[in-house]
């Protein structure tokens, strides 16, 4: 059994990454985006849906882990999979690394503070990792 469920596990995240791989084939597009508590660990991963070149994400699905790295997480890459397929997503772009907090600002933690459960990202920019003055 455990074979099985490694296979599937390869098979799932190279999905993912294969239907990035092709690159644009046109709207609608699935982002796929991590955020954790710091670089290393993803626990939640956001999946927009963006129908033309100038709308917003029209339908968005989230999935939270407590501990373990979602990224690994076959049924949560199986559920990603089918909401892209449900979505009808033509197009795939995921981060290539973790953007941020997984915590809201203005839901989890007041608007303009940090987030206290991630201070590793209190003076971090999300997006290249490096340190903010």
């Amino acid at each position: 059994m455990k074979k099985k469920k490694i296979k599937t596990k390869i098979k799932t995240t190279k999905s993912l990454e294969k239907m990035a791989k092709k690159g644009f084939r046109g709207y609608p597009i699935a982002t796929v985006a991590c955020y954790g508590p710091d670089d290393q660990l993803a626990t939640k991963v956001a999946v927009g849906i963006v129908t033309g070149e100038n709308d917003e994400s029209i339908n968005m699905k989230k999935w939270y882990t407590k501990t373990t790295d979602i990224r690994r997480d076959i049924d949560v890459n199986l559920e990603i999979l089918e909401f892209i397929k449900e979505q009808g997503a033509k197009s795939v772009v995921i981060t290539d690394s973790i953007m941020g907090c997984p915590h809201e600002e203005g839901k989890d933690y007041p608007d303009g503070a940090v987030c206290p459960k991630c201070p590793f990202w209190a003076n971090k920019n999300r997006f290249t990792g490096e340190t903010i003055h």
